[in-house]
């Protein structure tokens, strides 16, 4: 049953209501604007409750936050004399994306998120299909790339062209440049490849992936036996590459569990799916069996309809 991208969601609202159906992507938008926001009160308004930006900052002027593959570039680049302030940064940093999700970062922090969204969404609008292809282990070499250039060159490679890092300075001194970088992820990933920069280019988004491998928060689909195979969850999901396995119990793997470290635990999946197949939760927690489908839909009544259970979609 394949779902008309015109009818994408459509379900998922008549199930759970507007609120519902978007719940995570509005929160995400809240985290990625508001960590925005208590970076720039400083430069804008003198109240500096995050001094610095996303690759090393203060936390009300006594935490230290440093990019974990910030240090590892400057240590790969030659730089050893590193301050213990540096030192503790990355370590607070990379711990707490170690407990909720490596990727969590790409999905609820980056502001680049927000723009290739979007270029999604136009992708989805427009009926354009996926022209070019990327094995899953081009994000890797990239990040290998990145070290290998700062060690070469003695410079942190990547923050040169990091999109975050120009944006982050535009916004703050005049955008110029940074419209440009915009336009050019929007349009790659319009144009070229699904997901592109995010899903297959980007060395952070590879970086915090290795981290995610081991987290403990992840998506469940503990009620699998819900599933009526819409397709609606690989259609939003970022990475659907990362679904099967615990969806279907594919690749010799039987666990409900998401355990691939490309999942940016979005929740994407959980707003579309009426159902109630996906859910947030622990890696080694397990949960009673929900009643399946038909016994759902035998509780709200004739519901089929807005389930779409039995017909074509």
């Amino acid at each position: 049953m394949v779902t008309p991208l015109k009818d994408l969601g459509r379900d998922a609202i008549a199930a759970k209501g507007w609120f519902g159906a978007y719940k995570w992507l509005i929160l995400r938008r809240s985290a990625q604007i508001g960590t925005l926001i208590l970076f720039l009160l400083g430069p804008w308004a003198g109240i500096y409750i995050l001094r610095g930006n996303m690759a090393s900052s203060l936390l009300l002027d006594t935490v230290p936050l440093s990019d974990p593959l910030l240090l590892i570039q400057i240590l790969a680049a030659g730089f050893l004399g590193l301050s213990t302030t540096v030192l503790i940064g990355a370590a607070i940093v990379a711990l707490f994306y170690l407990l909720v999700g490596g990727r969590v970062y790409c999905s609820w922090v980056c502001p680049i998120n927000i723009v290739t969204d979007a270029a999604h969404w136009t992708r989805r609008k427009l009926g354009l299909k996926a022209t070019s292809k990327f094995k899953p282990s081009t994000r890797y070499w990239m990040l290998a790339m990145t070290l290998v250039l700062s060690a070469v060159t003695g410079t942190l490679a990547f923050e040169l062209v990091n999109p975050v890092s120009i944006v982050f300075r535009g916004i703050v001194f005049g955008m110029g440049l940074g419209w440009v970088v915009l336009a050019a992820i929007f349009l790659f990933d319009l144009l070229v490849a699904r997901h592109g920069w995010c899903g297959h280019l980007c060395p952070v988004g590879a970086f915090y992936g290795l981290i995610g491998q081991v987290s403990p928060l992840r998506v469940r689909a503990d009620a699998r036996n819900r599933c009526d195979d819409c397709m609606e969850c690989y259609e939003v999901c970022p990475e659907p590459q990362v679904i099967p396995a615990a969806l279907k119990g594919a690749h010799h793997c039987d666990s409900p569990v998401i355990l691939s470290g490309a999942c940016t635990n979005c929740g994407n999946c959980i707003n579309i799916c009426p159902h109630d197949v996906f859910a947030f939760g622990l890696r080694n927690r397990t949960l009673a069996t929900p009643r399946p489908l038909a016994s759902l839909v035998g509780d709200r009544g004739d519901s089929s309809s807005n389930l779409n259970v039995g017909e074509g979609k």
